[in-house]
């Protein structure tokens, strides 16, 4: 009699997990925004991977990896990506709200899972992603528009997050969690002398590195945590299908943090974008190694 409670609720832990890492994520992304006048998005991004690297190093102690030319070129691929996902995903944020932000760069991971399609009900969600898009696009001078430098910007990280998917597969493959690390590492140097540029000593402000050291938690070594005991708990096809809602806790996040009010339309097009990513992964043929987001 107390095997169902106990299926529930294992059932029920692994998803909270996951929707509180969806939480973290937004949150400290809209406690990044706050930075944005003191050291800009460049600066605000170098000072988080900074930290999370720091976070990530202590925890995960990547330097027991051992690895091969071809490895070690296939992290620094994959670390590389992973900072440029994070720099123009808060370059994107300067001008867009969160929630449409999220929603654009979902469309990297979206079109890394419908790669090669073939079947019918394969391209009714790239028409759904497609209609999303489309309604995002600035009509005349309507207030549903969005910026479109800061749209580019966004859609740039979901390029950068397709391929942070495809190579942190193949990383993750040799050195497992500790690619991670290595690759936010790698991250940071590769973003730390954009935000030096353009922050310069702003960058060393005392009343900043608090921020920034709850938006690398927030945004980075919690969600990451969580995400990591969710894995082992929920298959696959579960997961990539929660992590498919992550637009609508950015507008919310967006909403309550940062008071970024949406239109009817923007909403519409976060659904249709949400709706083909969770149809996308449901009517995948394959079981398959989910892909975490790291924004």
């Amino acid at each position: 009699m107390t095997t169902s409670p106990r299926s529930l609720g294992s059932t029920l832990f692994p998803v909270g997990l996951l929707l509180i890492a969806m939480a973290s994520i937004q949150s400290g992304a809209s406690l990044a925004k706050s930075m944005f006048p003191f050291v800009g998005a460049q600066g605000t991004t170098t000072l988080r991977l900074i930290f999370a690297s720091v976070i990530m190093l202590l925890l995960l102690r990547p330097w027991r990896a051992k690895l091969t030319a071809s490895s070690l070129r296939t992290v620094i691929i994959y670390g590389m990506a992973l900072g440029g996902m994070n720099l123009l995903f808060y370059m994107s944020l300067r001008s867009v709200p969160l929630g449409i932000a999220v929603a654009l760069e979902f469309t990297g991971p979206l079109a890394v899972a419908l790669y090669a399609s073939r079947r019918v009900v394969d391209f009714l969600w790239i028409a759904l992603a497609i209609v999303g898009l489309l309604l995002l696009i600035p009509m005349g001078e309507t207030s549903s528009g969005i910026d479109l430098v800061g749209a580019a910007y966004a859609l740039g990280a979901g390029v950068c997050w397709a391929l942070y998917i495809l190579y942190g597969q193949k990383a993750g493959n040799d050195n497992g969690v500790q690619t991670a690390a290595l690759g936010v590492m790698i991250a940071a140097l590769f973003v730390a002398p954009v935000g030096i540029v353009h922050a310069g000593s702003a960058l060393l402000t005392p009343a900043l590195i608090p921020v920034a050291i709850a938006v690398a938690i927030l945004s980075t070594a919690l969600p990451y945590t969580l995400e990591m005991v969710a894995l082992t708990r929920l298959p696959a096809r579960t997961f990539g299908t929660l992590m498919s809602i992550e637009p609508a806790f950015g507008a919310l996040s967006g909403l309550f943090f940062l008071h970024e009010h949406l239109s009817l339309a923007q909403w519409l097009a976060i659904i249709c974008i949400i709706l083909a990513s969770v149809g996308a992964t449901v009517t995948m043929r394959n079981e398959s190694k989910p892909l975490v987001p790291a924004d």
